[in-house]
């Protein structure tokens, strides 16, 4: 079997056929196989299948048969056995030779398909302008399409690397994948370059198939972007530059005029001195309001604004700022009020500083243009929005000057209307309230006065903050006052905290109402008598008996400027307007007499009370001051004399860390300006800190001067070690009461260890 075994191999072989190893044979031997272990290389046709199964046993077997017979069965048999065979072979041999045929004719049609699909391929690349370039493994040229030849401006490149030919690789992040530049009639320009590495099917070496393709649009626009992006980050790094500079360099003089101003008023002059003093004093901070109007603005144009939402008392904030611009109100002889109505939650939360910036600027616009009448602001909500209005009576505007008031350096009516200011203050406003995601307004009228409208999502902190409705339940209140924005506001004020508020503008009629509500059954419990009509009150209610006997609570409502000049002999308590909500409902609820202690001097002004505060048990203290500026050095140097501190002056850092570190003669506190010759004031606040820790030296408390308002600016100083950080131009009087808290401070603290 064995040798039929190799004969069949050798006549598969002969045929084209390979034989198949069965599972589990021997390495070294083969084993007898059927037809089925036959195959053929290419799909044989019917003939062919035939003759495997011939070969494979059945007509040899056959054949051999016929002939033994044959040879036992006489000649007939014989012939028909050698004929059978004659015509086997020569069935193989036409099969064989058809076969081969087949074959070269299959392997002349692959040999045709693949040259013309590399031509096709060539051919779309050039009709796309792509590049495609073969190489060796070291880089030599075999083949390369049109294209290539024609940006080259090589006709034969085969032969050359493509840096002979002058493409210029650069360095890529991703393997085989690079930008080159080719110098091209057109101009340098720059492709996207591929490399694959391919096997010859003729060869069987390796090649590099290169595919590139133009992309110097998006280069040059990729580019175009990345300049522009660094160039705004450089324009913004230099805008910050400026403003810190220009915020250092403005304010630095501001606080030596301001500073000198309030010294040289606490020397005895004459009325005409004092004058103009004030003179200084009114253009001092006018200045000082400028710069931080344009030092907003600025803020604002970099991109360095950035809200900080806390909780907060909406109440709370807007009588502030009522309270602060009541002063300018009352010296022009307007009225300003302000009411929050019931739906309005307590706490919310919102940036309060932001607010109440816009606030200032909008109600102090408003008190600005107002010349007669008053100013009323109104708090509420809609829905889910807060809506703050503020309405004036001043001369109002035009469709034209409203459309403009919100844009910069802009003043609504003509030029003998306006006042004086740089225009910049509703134009900080609105884009702050765009940063809320809320909007600011105004309706106006010309001749009738303009109401100004803020309105902005906000959400209260709880839920079960305690209404305020029904705080003044019972209360029935004549408030006698002349009409106006103070008796709005007192009146809505009354009724949103559940009370019964009726009016009367003068004495008699005030009378007359009280009787009639007191017969009509509506017993009233209060009476609110303006300063204005307290004449109207003496003449007609204060000595009547028929009033005395209703039992009411008189009470005066008084100017923090005008209290001392009104006796409270015909009153049982007092008010002082703009009315704070709580007083109202402490007096009308009869919890004080309303005596509280408010500076009737405007707390806007950044000049300076007469008074200096008593430094009690923290006086003699040891102070190092370094300042380089001379007039500020002597103003702060005066008032830390006068106060009766011992000061050290020192003008850069070196000088202030070597006084700090002296040994037997430390100081009790330091006062530094942030910006001084010999280095950085940030830097020399943490290696102050670095040699107090390393030397186990108890920390020296800082107070550091700033002309920087930058939010990040004074974080970081607070973070390197700082106590306090005040803003120029310095209040000589704030200053000398942080000396006093930080002194005290330090002072708890060497006692707790």
């Amino acid at each position: 079997m064995v040798g039929l075994g190799h004969l069949q191999q050798k006549l598969a072989n002969a045929f084209g056929a390979h034989a198949a190893r069965r599972s589990g044979a021997p390495e070294r031997s083969l084993a007898p196989f059927g037809s089925a272990d036959i195959t053929f290389s290419n799909s044989a046709p019917t003939g062919r299948k035939l003759l495997a199964h011939w070969l494979g046993g059945a007509g040899l077997l056959a054949s051999v048969v016929l002939l033994g017979l044959a040879y036992t069965g006489g000649i007939l048999l014989f012939l028909i056995g050698v004929g059978t065979i004659i015509v086997a072979s020569i069935l193989a041999a036409v099969v064989l030779s058809t076969r081969r045929s087949v074959a070269r004719g299959i392997s002349t049609r692959k040999k045709q398909p693949a040259g013309g699909g590399a031509q096709l391929f060539a051919n779309i690349h050039d009709a796309l302008g792509d590049i495609t370039v073969t190489r060796t493994m070291d880089r030599r040229i075999i083949a390369a399409n049109e294209t290539f030849r024609q940006l080259t401006g090589r006709s034969a490149p085969e032969g050359q690397t493509c840096e002979e030919i002058g493409v210029a690789f650069r360095p890529g992040t991703e393997p085989h994948r690079y930008d080159v530049e080719i110098s091209t009639p057109q101009g340098q320009r720059i492709f996207l370059w591929r490399d694959v590495v391919v096997r010859d099917t003729d060869s069987g070496r390796l090649l590099l198939h290169s595919i590139a393709r133009d992309v110097t649009d998006e280069r040059l626009a990729a580019q175009a972007r990345e300049d522009a992006r660094q160039k705004a980050e450089y324009n913004s790094a230099a805008k910050s530059r400026l403003l810190a500079t220009v915020s250092h360099e403005l304010r630095t003089p501001l606080s030596g005029i301001l500073g000198m101003t309030h010294l040289l008023s606490e020397t005895r002059q004459s009325l005409e001195q004092q004058s103009y003093l004030n003179g200084i004093r009114q253009s001092g901070d006018a200045l000082t309001q400028l710069v931080e109007d344009l030092l907003d603005f600025s803020t604002i144009e970099v991109g360095r604004f950035q809200l900080r939402p806390r909780a907060e008392s909406l109440r709370k904030l807007l009588e502030s700022v009522v309270e602060m611009l009541a002063y300018r109100a009352h010296e022009k002889g307007i009225e300003i009020g302000a009411t929050v109505s019931s739906d309005v939650p307590d706490l919310m939360n919102f940036d309060p500083a932001r607010l109440r910036q816009v606030l200032f600027n909008v109600i102090g616009n408003a008190v600005k243009f107002t010349q007669a009448g008053g100013v009323f602001i109104r708090a509420s909500k809609q829905d889910d929005e807060l809506l703050i209005t503020v309405t004036d009576t001043g001369p109002g505007m035009t469709d034209e000057e409203q459309a403009r008031i919100f844009g910069e350096f802009e003043q609504g009516g003509t030029m003998a209307d306006r006042s004086a200011g740089t225009g910049l203050g509703l134009a900080i406003s609105s884009r702050i309230m765009r940063e809320f995601g809320g909007t600011l307004s105004v309706s106006s009228e010309k001749g009738l006065g303009s109401e100004f409208s803020i309105r902005f999502t906000v959400a209260p902190e709880d839920d079960k903050q305690p209404r305020r409705d029904a705080m003044l339940a019972g209360n029935i209140v004549l408030l006698l006052a002349p009409v106006g924005a103070a008796r709005m506001a007192i009146s809505e004020t009354i009724t949103t905290l559940g009370g019964i508020c009726h009016f009367a503008e003068d004495g008699s009629t005030a009378r007359r109402t009280l009787l009639e509500m007191a017969g009509l059954g509506s017993r009233p419990t209060d009476i609110i008598v303006d300063h204005r009509m307290s004449g109207e009150f003496a003449a007609h209610l204060a000595d009547r008996a028929d009033i005395a006997g209703l039992g009411l609570r008189k009470i005066l409502l008084v100017n923090p400027e005008e209290r001392n000049a009104h006796s409270l002999d015909l009153f049982d308590a007092w008010l002082i307007r703009p009315l704070r909500e709580q007083s109202l409902i402490d007096v009308l609820r009869g919890r004080m007499r309303g005596m509280e202690k408010r500076d009737a001097l405007n707390d806007n002004q950044p000049g300076f009370s007469a008074v200096v505060p008593d430094t009690g048990d923290h006086g003699g203290l040891k102070i190092l001051l370094a300042e380089d500026d001379p007039i500020n050095a002597m103003l702060i140097r005066a008032m830390l004399d006068k106060a009766g501190h011992s000061v050290q002056h020192v003008t850069h850092f070196e000088a202030l860390l070597d006084g700090a570190l002296a040994e037997g003669a430390r100081p009790d506190i330091i006062i530094s300006d942030l910006s001084m010759p010999g280095g950085d004031g940030i830097e020399m606040i943490g290696r102050l800190r670095g040699h107090e820790r390393r030397l186990d030296l108890p920390s020296v408390p800082i107070i550091v001067l700033t002309a920087d308002k930058r939010d990040d600016s004074r974080r970081q100083v607070l973070l390197n070690g700082a106590n306090r950080v005040m803003l120029k131009p310095v209040d000589p009087i704030r200053l000398l009461t942080e000396v006093q808290a930080v002194a005290a401070l330090s002072a708890r603290r060497a006692e707790a260890k």
